[in-house]
Formats: C-alpha cells, structure tokens, sequence
C-alpha cells in the first residue's frame, strides 16, 4: 500500500481533485500522465477498502450479526432465503 495514502475519504477527496484538474485540460501531456497514474493509484486503493467492506458486511449477514448493510452503501438487505436482492 501507497504509505501516502491515508484513508478512504482522503483518497476519494484526492481522486476528486485530480479529476477536476484533467478535467480542465490546462496540463502538459508529463502532468497528465502523472495525474493519471496517481488517479489510479487512488482509485485502486477506493476500490479495495470498498470490496473489504462489503465482504465483512456478508461475513457478519452470514454470521446473522447484521440486519443488512446501510442503504447508503449501494447494498441491500438479505431476503429471506439469505440471499441478497
């Protein structure tokens, strides 16, 4: 892991920023690429916290410990057969 990558949030705030900079378009094709390559970065690391989140949300629905994840998170509640809608 990225030591300077701290959290969730601030990776999500970074990658926004960065989107908004190419966005404008007033780069070199250098900073571009180095902008790109940090986006990716940061957009991998969003993306393991999310996956790691839900698979402790299933490992506890399993374990019947959670009701359902919170709908904010995109997920929703098992049915009745235990499987997710």
């Amino acid at each position: 892991m990225d030591p300077t990558i701290k959290d969730f949030e601030s990776a999500s705030a970074e990658l926004e920023a960065i989107v908004r900079k190419m966005e404008e378009g007033d780069l070199s094709l250098e900073q571009a690429m180095e902008l790109y390559e940090r986006g990716v970065q940061l957009s991998r690391f969003c993306h393991a916290q999310l996956e790691a989140a839900e698979r402790r949300l299933e490992i506890l629905n399993d374990r019947g410990e959670l009701r359902g994840a919170p709908a904010a998170m995109g997920l929703t509640p098992p049915d009745e057969g235990g499987k997710t809608r």
